[in-house]
């Protein structure tokens, strides 16, 4: 049985039966957008009411999906009845879709004005210059609202959500950094910092005034200041933040979340799939299976012989090479598809083929779609 044929022994609608949450993960590069918007789409053609959260959605996907902008707040792109996807030839739709650009910064706001006591406490934070620095620029803060922005959405009535997550080099990046930030604003290390003795503010007092003396004179900013206030104000949420930590970690590990692993099947990609199959692994995720995108179709090239008389010889000759540049990439393609299954085991595996230059509209989304949900 070749790879795409049993690629279509299942398809991605029984690969997210029973799941409320999908979150799309992987390297950066490998469609990973794309495939979230795409099973976002045929889950809502099967009628459910869907909302897929991006990153940083190409302009042609947001074109293809009809949409001039998308913000922090979910937008609808279709519903039943939807005029615009049926003057285009495309099936009726049967659900809803709906989708949301993150915005890292007012994410962060939004959390803010969330836990803490008072509309007050929470403007001052906001003003605050470390805190600016801190929801827009640190390591993390993309990965950690990510996750937030997931969270806030579960609370209300969608069927599905598919989290289109940043990209990362390691399953660990994406996985430990909202930890990683939750750990300091609710944990020891904070409380440690904003104690007036605390050994942090100290040698931050003692070591760095000569530097922060002239940084203030040169950019007019008091960070000392700056960060002493900011851990101040943020002090008495640390149980806040702690709360809704282990509220997030329950949900990414709850059975109705599904891990799918987005890759490609070159080389470097499918090394960096089994490595994030390992760590989805030892995190006890639950992992739902894997979508190969852009695999090289298998075709034979053929012999020159076969196109005598029917091309000018100098076409035949370019032709021929072409397709045996082709028939290489499929080569590689299969026996890494292969790799790949021996290094993921029974879990599902589907293959979506090359389908790059027809991905600029909903037609070619849906094109998308019937391959990855056998339609």
């Amino acid at each position: 049985m070749s790879d795409h044929k049993h690629a279509r022994a299942m398809g991605a609608e029984q690969l997210l039966a029973g799941r409320r949450i999908c979150v799309c993960v992987g390297a950066g590069g490998v469609g990973k957008t794309t495939t979230a918007a795409t099973l976002a789409i045929g889950m809502a053609m099967r009628g459910q009411k869907v909302v897929v959260v991006t990153i940083d959605p190409a302009r042609r996907l947001a074109e293809a999906l009809g949409l001039e902008t998308l913000d922090n707040e979910p937008q609808r792109v279709f519903a039943p009845g939807s005029k615009r996807l049926n003057d285009a030839g495309l099936p009726d739709i049967k659900g809803e879709l709906w989708a949301v650009m993150l915005d890292p910064k007012r994410t962060f706001d939004e959390l803010i004005d969330r836990v803490s006591p008072s509309p007050e406490r929470a403007a001052e934070i906001k003003r605050n210059g470390v805190y600016r620095q801190l929801s827009s620029a640190v390591a993390g803060s993309q990965e950690f609202t990510a996750i937030e922005k997931l969270y806030e959405l579960a609370q209300e009535d969608y069927d599905l959500l598919v989290l289109d997550t940043p990209p990362a080099h390691s399953a660990t990046e994406f996985l430990n950094a909202p930890g990683r930030l939750n750990a300091f604003l609710g944990g020891g290390a904070l409380q440690a910092l904003i104690r007036p003795t605390g050994l942090g503010m100290r040698l931050l007092g003692i070591g760095a005034t000569p530097l922060l003396s002239a940084l203030r004179l040169v950019t007019g900013v008091d960070l000392l200041t700056d960060l002493t206030r900011f851990l101040s104000l943020l002090g008495g949420m640390a149980g806040d933040f702690t709360a809704r930590a282990a509220r997030v970690e329950e949900l990414l590990h709850a059975d109705t979340t599904g891990f799918v692993l987005v890759t490609t099947a070159e080389d470097r990609p499918v090394q960096e799939a089994i490595a994030f199959r390992e760590t989805l692994r030892a995190s006890k995720m639950p992992f739902v299976g894997t979508i190969v995108n852009r695999v090289a179709p298998a075709i034979h090239a053929g012999t020159r012989a076969g196109l005598d008389g029917k091309l000018a010889a100098d076409l035949a000759d370019r032709l021929l090479a072409c397709a045996r540049d082709h028939e290489v990439l499929a080569t590689r393609d299969r026996a890494n598809i292969r790799r790949l299954r021996e290094g993921l085991g029974e879990q599902p595996l589907l293959v979506v083929p090359d389908l790059d230059e027809r991905l600029s509209d909903a037609s070619g989304l849906f094109a998308m779609q019937q391959e990855l949900f056998g339609d």
